[in-house]
């Protein structure tokens, strides 16, 4: 079997237990924290995946990434059937596969805000309402200011992306005098 078709398989099995017990969305976040650790740590993947390291300290490790004494009961136990299984190797894409059908079932989107200067928590929350109306679901927003588009703003959110930013306009007003 490959990472994952196995990856798929732990994670169904904690999103059908974390939705029994009424943990699926704390779990969900101990998930994001663990796939965020792994990219945000590189060396969290080379010492998990080191074949010397005791499973103590691999558990205390990816408890620690998990959020350690905050992280759910049931977080903690998925970490440490893993360990037991030997699939700590997966357990990366085993996270990111939770996030992924946990969105799905919940029917959330995710979305991101491009703007040249900080905007409201008003404007931000209007073009959430917009795209919550348009995909008649939850919109996880993430906003981010880049000086560069000099000036309006980019949106993206599932395959759709409105670029209303003043360098997008002017690069195409550049390229119709180009021709």
């Amino acid at each position: 079997m490959d990472i994952g078709i196995i990856s798929v398989r732990y994670a169904r099995a904690l999103l059908k237990s974390a939705l029994d017990q009424k943990l699926d969305q704390q779990v969900y976040q101990d998930m994001q924290l663990l796939a965020k650790s792994y990219v945000e740590v590189p060396q969290l993947r080379q010492t998990i995946d080191n074949p010397m390291l005791a499973k103590e300290k691999k558990e205390t490790l990816l408890l620690t990434a998990i959020g350690g004494d905050g992280a759910s009961q049931l977080a903690r136990a998925f970490v440490a059937l893993v360990l037991r299984e030997d699939r700590e190797n997966m357990i990366q894409f085993m996270a990111n596969s939770y996030v992924t059908l946990y969105r799905q079932h919940r029917n959330i989107i995710r979305g991101k805000l491009t703007t040249a200067v900080a905007v409201s928590p008003e404007t931000e929350q209007k073009m959430r309402q917009m795209v919550e109306g348009k995909t008649k679901g939850t919109v996880e927003f993430e906003t981010e200011v880049n000086p560069d588009i000099i000036g309006g703003f980019i949106l993206e959110y599932d395959t759709y992306r409105m670029d209303g930013s003043v360098k997008s306009r002017l690069n195409s007003i550049l390229n119709t005098l180009k021709k």
